[in-house]
């Protein structure tokens, strides 16, 4: 099993009432199915709209189920920020 930590910002963070938990999961689509279970509700919709880092590293278009986390990892959850 691998642990990390998950990180909420701003929208992500009011939708899952976090600003971070620990994942026990292996790719960034179990971790985020594991969010859901746990925050049911506006964070499944939040999660639709956002972008991710895995250690720094943007994940853009890649497929969920093939981005590996990593012993001791970061996940960052970013939703669309408003600019001005």
């Amino acid at each position: 099993m691998v642990t990390g930590t998950i990180r909420y910002w701003a929208a992500a963070k009011a939708a899952a009432g976090v600003a971070e938990e620990p994942y026990a999961e292996a790719t960034l689509a179990e971790a985020l199915s594991a969010a859901r279970v746990r925050h049911p509700g506006e964070l499944e919709r939040v999660l639709l709209r956002c972008s991710f880092l895995v250690d720094g590293d943007p994940v853009g278009t890649r497929a969920h189920e093939t981005v590996r986390l990593a012993e001791g990892g970061t996940v960052e959850v970013l939703p669309p920020f408003a600019g001005g």
